[in-house]
């Protein structure tokens, strides 16, 4: 292993300055009224080519009485119609496709853990596009040509591997694909290769951290200076863990399979005020997860995606479940913001009649003393009723009266902050599963 001595992120030059005007591309470098005259052209252009190329959205934009041409400003996509998961499950595993299948260059797909896969497809200009996307983010992130990117998401039909892989090549840096699992060697090889860089899903961050700390090496004398985390919520208690321990920008990257994969939105690290959404090939809305109505700007409610440019797979109005509100653009001004993601519409749990997010019990779990970052939510039912246990990992060497305190502390940060009961478990440390991808949060043992 090398041991070079690595000086702190905080001292490192360069690390956090704004991004230097000659690296911003074209679409970084419009104005706002330029940007929403191309928004609009390219909008009319993909209705166009979903209306005449998928038989799903022929038949979704007549039953709603709409045609292409009825787009004359944006504000009229509202007229149009969503598209949900089911409409990709249901026509699985090539009817949302809108090229022939000769133009595609490759197809991702979702687990499918919950029912059939979604399947995505992409042309060479869609991969293209997506590569520009994700090398934007990661130099929105603090990346510069030449920085060496160690890549822990998954490879295969997911698509953060390869999506962050093309695009830091891309942007000019050296890949390091080291995909998820073989938690200690992947310690082993950030030790001797040195990257700047690392893009993983902030749970396994945490894993990767507690490796390094059994294996006796101090995170915060890596080589990493960025973390660039997506594929999952998180939240600001979250981030504040990561940088303490490992001393680098933790930085927040979104997108998902259906509208093309990461690099749909990201943080700019000089700013951190929330994720710059790359608009020109992407357009947000925010709906009312109720009533479907678009909410005022900056509003809270569903986050809804339509794609400006993708040619294998439009997607019109995709329902994300993701819950966010749209605010202006700060380092990228042209660009709105998406509020960070800490919580998704499917996965709120009503628990006697309070809606209670993971992030929320996340949030408690992290202030808490003598407890690690990890955790999980276990939903049971004693007759009627539903009862919600945090079982929470102790941190090596803590004591008995130490972990009843750290249960006595979150079961009443629950009640006072979230208004319910929950019952709490402080379990052995490294008893929880560990993730090497997205971390399953919630276990309904409900039947």
């Amino acid at each position: 292993m090398s041991s070079d001595p690595t000086p702190p992120a905080a001292t490192r030059p360069g690390l956090g300055d704004p991004l230097p005007e000659g690296l911003l591309d074209a679409g970084e470098r419009l104005t706002g009224a330029e940007l929403r005259e191309l928004q609009l052209t390219r909008l009319r252009q993909t209705l166009r080519h979903a209306y005449d190329n998928v038989e799903l959205y022929r038949r979704k934009f007549d039953a709603a009485g709409v045609r292409p041409e009825d787009c004359r400003t944006l504000a009229d996509l509202a007229r149009f119609p969503f598209t949900s998961k089911a409409d990709l499950r249901d026509t699985y595993p090539f009817g949302m496709f809108a090229v022939p299948m000769a133009e595609v260059r490759r197809i991702h797909a979702s687990s499918g853990t919950t029912g059939r896969p979604t399947v995505v497809g992409y042309t060479e200009r869609d991969l293209s596009m997506w590569a520009d996307m994700v090398a934007r983010s990661i130099r929105a992130a603090g990346g510069r040509p030449g920085h060496k990117v160690h890549i822990s998401y998954g490879y295969g039909l997911f698509t953060g591997g390869l999506g962050a892989h093309y695009g830091a090549e891309r942007a000019g840096c050296t890949v390091i694909p080291a995909s998820g699992g073989m938690t200690a060697r992947q310690v082993q090889i950030i030790q001797d290769f040195q990257p700047e860089i690392i893009m993983v899903t902030p749970s396994y961050m945490l894993t990767l951290l507690d490796e390094f700390e059994r294996q006796g090496i101090d995170p915060r004398g890596t080589s990493l200076r960025i973390g660039i985390f997506g594929a999952e919520p998180w939240t600001e208690a979250m981030r504040g863990e990561i940088e303490q321990r490992l001393d680098i920008h933790a930085v927040d990257i979104y997108g998902l399979s259906e509208v093309i994969g990461p690099g749909v939105a990201s943080e700019c690290v000089e700013t951190k005020d929330g994720l710059h959404i790359w608009e020109d090939n992407f357009f947000p809305e925010v709906v009312d997860p109720l009533t479907d109505e678009v909410v005022p700007e900056g509003g809270s409610g569903e986050l809804v995606f339509t794609s400006l440019t993708k040619e294998a797979l439009p997607i019109i109005r995709y329902r994300t479940r993701d819950l966010t509100r749209l605010l202006p653009g700060t380092a990228r001004p042209a660009f709105r913001r998406m509020e960070k993601v800490t919580g998704r519409s499917d996965d709120m749990i009503i628990l006697r009649g309070v809606n209670v997010f993971p992030s929320q019990i996340e949030e408690i779990v992290l202030r808490t003393p003598h407890v690690a970052p990890h955790f999980q939510l276990r939903l049971t039912r004693r007759g009627r009723m539903d009862e919600l246990t945090v079982r929470a990992e102790a941190r090596p060497g803590t004591g008995p009266d130490q972990r009843a305190a750290a249960a006595a502390a979150i079961a009443t940060g629950v009640k006072d902050g979230v208004g319910v009961t929950v019952q709490v478990e402080i379990v052995e440390p490294e008893t929880l599963a560990r993730s090497i991808g997205k971390i399953t949060r919630l276990v309904d043992d409900r039947g």
